[in-house]
């Protein structure tokens, strides 16, 4: 089982070494292709960002504190 989940981390980590080539790529210019691949690696960033935002220190905030 073990083996099995080192499998599934290197993919994970494989796709996402990916997704940060094309945004440089589609930085510089890239073929349609690299850009939706780019856009959707931004939008997954971008929400797991905004989830992590949210499930951080959501009961330690004080009335004066605007979490930002």
């Amino acid at each position: 089982m073990g083996d099995v989940a080192v499998l599934v981390l290197l993919g994970v980590l494989a796709l996402v070494i990916g997704g940060c080539v094309c945004v440089v790529w589609a930085e510089r210019g890239g073929p349609p292709w690299v850009r939706v691949v780019a856009a959707l690696t931004r939008a997954a960033g971008e929400l797991l960002h905004s989830a992590g935002k949210g499930s951080r220190g959501s009961g330690n905030r004080t009335s004066g504190d605007d979490g930002d």
